[in-house]
């Protein structure tokens, strides 16, 4: 039987994960801009200051570069620092740091040092805070080597991932999309989680395969329902990892179903969706009956109005419309 704590919200869930972490681990601490008093942009780090002070909670300056540059060297000097980048956005003034100096170190110094880092950071839209706070890119994270690239789409994830990934001994990019930060549920035991670097199937099906991670994940179950109630059997896969892909689980899925439509909030062009849908073209196109179908965001700035912003998005409709394309399903 499936053991079941209360219920809590995904904030609340990435919250105790930082927590429990520094209390086992004196070499964790949390850093970056309006973590400490204020709680987070999105409060996921609300009260933290009051249980462990000001020299493990650091409020940072405007300085994405800069903080994360300091993350890198207290990794690299034995800490296991959590930065927290207030959005994927404002992570692009840090890509240097990240790119050509986290992910790269390991390698260039022919393994003899590590960077444990743990990068936190809002992704997605839905709360109308216009393109500069708005965008999807974890496709870009996903494309570099020396990186482990998560998207945790559910409460469970969001506790359990963060532990594992403090685990890690390479630099681990965590992206929180920023609709699920309310949403509630009970929490399992963190035996019943699975590892960090799998995907997992969120509802059996046998007429195709959705695909989704992060923000898509719960509009494809919805989907899914709906294509239920008109005699469709839709499995969904929530990727979790974006880097490394599980492709396993993936392909023995669509070996099963002979379909696939994968649900992204990235732009189409370059998307996450276009890698995954090539490697299915090229590990099991003999087992696809149809074209694999990609539901990604609309290829503009996210809109600031509420009902563009909305139209810019992949909805549930786009995702049943996506499945309407592929023959003998619908």
């Amino acid at each position: 039987m499936t053991s079941l704590m209360p219920k809590i919200s995904y904030r609340e869930a990435v919250r105790e994960a930082m927590r429990e972490a520094m209390e086992h681990d004196e070499r964790v601490f949390l850093m970056g801009e309006d973590v400490g008093y204020y709680g987070g942009c999105y409060a996921v780090s609300m009260g933290l200051i009051d249980q462990f002070g000001e020299a493990r909670i650091i409020d940072t300056p405007l300085s994405e570069s800069g903080f994360v540059g300091a993350g890198i060297g207290a990794a690299l000097g034995g800490m296991r620092p959590i930065v927290e980048v207030m959005t994927v956005n404002f992570s692009l003034l840090a890509l240097d740091q990240i790119v050509n100096n986290a992910a790269t170190i390991r390698h260039m110094s022919g393994g003899q040092f590590s960077i444990p880092l743990v990068i936190r950071m809002a992704t997605g839209a839905g709360r109308q805070l216009a393109a500069q706070h708005s965008h999807s890119l974890e496709c870009w994270y996903a494309h570099v080597p020396g990186l482990k690239v998560l998207a945790p789409a559910t409460v469970s994830d969001a506790r359990y991932m963060l532990a594992m990934a403090l685990q890690d001994p390479d630099p681990v990019v965590i992206f929180e999309h920023v609709m699920l930060y309310n949403e509630e549920a009970e929490l399992l035991a963190a035996d019943q989680v699975a590892a960090m670097d799998k995907a997992v199937i969120r509802r059996s099906g046998t007429d195709l395969t959705l695909i989704a991670y992060g923000g898509t994940l719960h509009k494809a179950i919805s989907a899914a329902e709906q294509l239920a109630e008109k005699g469709v059997s839709a499995e969904v896969i929530d990727l979790r990892s974006l880097r490394p892909l599980d492709s396993k689980t993936l392909l023995e899925s669509v070996s099963r179903t002979h379909r696939a439509v994968i649900v992204d909030e990235g732009w189409k062009t370059g998307s996450l969706a276009a890698e995954i849908s090539a490697q299915l073209m090229e590990q099991a196109f003999w087992e696809l009956d149809a074209p694999v179908q990609r539901v990604c965001s609309q290829e503009v700035p996210i809109p600031y109005p509420k009902h563009l912003e909305q139209a810019s998005l992949p909805q549930v409709e786009d995702i049943i419309a996506a499945v309407r394309r592929l023959p003998g399903v619908l």
